[in-house]
C-alpha cells in the first residue's frame, strides 16, 4: 500500500513538473512575441515620423499578427487611420483594441475613440453605444459624457430628418401616383374620343353610302320609268300601226268585187289612213316642246 502511494506521488510530481515547464515555455514564447511586437510598433512609429504611411501600416499589421492580445498596436493603428480621415478602418481597429484590452483604462480609451470614429461616419447610434461602453470603464470622464450627449442629440435629429424624408417620399409617391392616374385617364379619354370619331366617321361613310345607294336607286328607277314609258309608247304605236292597212299589200277579200266597189274601198281606206295618221301626228305634237318665237 505504501508502495502505491509512493508511485502516485511520483506521477503527480512528474505531471506538475511537466505543466510548470510547459507554462514556462509558453511564458517565454509570449514574452518573445511581445518583444517582437514592440519592435514592429517602434518601426511603425518611426515610419509615421517620416510620413511613410505604407511602411507604418505594414509594421503595425506585423505587430498585431505577432501579438494578437496586445491592444496597443491596434489602438495606435486606429489613431493613424483616424488622423488620415479613414474613419471606417479606424473604427475597425479601435473596436479590435477594445475587445483585447485587459485594463479599464485601455477599454475606456479604445471605446471613446471608437465613438469618435462613428461620429465621423454619422453613425450616431453606434457612437452612443461606444460612448456608453467608455463611461462604464471610466464614469468620471467629462469629455466622454459631453460626446455622448452630442451623439444623442445628433441621433434624435437624424431620426426626425428620416421621418420627415419618409413623409416627403410618401407625399411624392402619392403625387406621382396621382399624376400617373391622371395621365392614364387622359390616355383613355383620348382613346375613347378616337374610337368615337372612327365610329362617327364610319356612320358618316355608311350614310354617304346609303345616300349614294338611294340616289343610284332613284336614277335606276327613273331610267326604268322612262324606259317603260318609251316601251309603252312604242307598244301603242305598234298597236296603231297594226290597225292601219299596209300600203302596197293585198287585203284579203270575202269574194269577187266590182271595180266600183274596189275604188270605193280604196278611197275609204285612204280616208281612214289619213285619220289615223292625223291622230298619230296629234299625239306626237302633244309630246313635243313648243319652241318660243325668240331664242333668248
Amino acid at each position: 500500500m505504501s508502495f502505491l502511494r509512493g508511485s502516485l506521488f511520483v506521477i503527480f510530481g512528474f505531471l506538475f513538473s511537466f505543466q510548470v515547464a510547459a507554462q514556462q515555455q509558453n511564458d517565454k514564447e509570449r514574452e518573445q512575441a511581445r518583444k517582437e511586437a514592440l519592435q514592429f510598433m517602434q518601426e511603425a512609429d518611426e515610419a509615421l515620423g517620416e510620413n511613410n504611411f505604407p511602411e507604418a501600416e505594414a509594421a503595425y499589421r506585423k505587430a498585431i499578427a505577432r501579438d494578437a492580445e496586445n491592444s496597443t498596436a491596434p489602438y495606435n493603428m486606429g489613431n493613424m487611420y483616424y488622423t488620415r480621415e479613414n474613419s471606417p478602418q479606424a473604427a475597425q481597429r479601435f473596436r479590435q483594441a477594445a475587445e483585447v484590452a485587459d485594463t479599464k483604462t485601455a477599454k475606456h480609451e479604445a471605446n471613446h475613440n471608437l465613438g469618435n470614429a462613428y461620429m465621423k461616419q454619422k453613425k450616431y447610434q453606434e457612437a452612443v453605444d461606444a460612448y456608453k461602453d467608455a463611461l462604464r470603464n471610466n464614469p468620471t470622464d467629462d469629455e466622454t459624457r459631453y460626446n455622448l450627449a452630442l451623439a444623442k442629440k445628433m441621433l434624435e435629429q437624424q431620426q426626425q430628418d428620416q421621418n420627415q424624408d419618409g413623409g416627403d417620399n410618401e407625399n411624392q409617391d402619392q403625387e406621382n401616383q396621382d399624376q400617373e392616374n391622371q395621365d392614364q385617364n387622359q390616355d383613355e379619354d383620348q382613346e375613347n374620343k378616337e374610337n368615337q370619331d372612327q365610329e362617327n366617321q364610319g356612320e358618316g361613310e355608311n350614310e354617304g353610302d346609303k345616300d349614294q345607294q338611294n340616289k343610284d336607286q332613284e336614277e335606276k328607277e327613273g331610267d326604268q320609268d322612262e324606259k317603260d314609258q318609251q316601251d309603252g309608247q312604242g307598244d301603242q304605236e305598234e298597236k296603231e300601226k297594226e290597225k292601219q292597212p299596209q300600203q302596197g299589200q293585198p287585203q284579203p277579200t270575202q269574194g269577187q268585187l266590182s271595180p266600183e266597189q274596189i275604188q270605193s274601198l280604196l278611197e275609204a281606206m285612204n280616208n281612214e289612213e289619213r285619220k289615223v295618221q292625223d291622230k298619230i301626228n296629234a299625239e306626237k305634237q302633244k309630246g313635243a316642246k313648243v319652241k318660243s318665237e325668240k331664242d333668248w
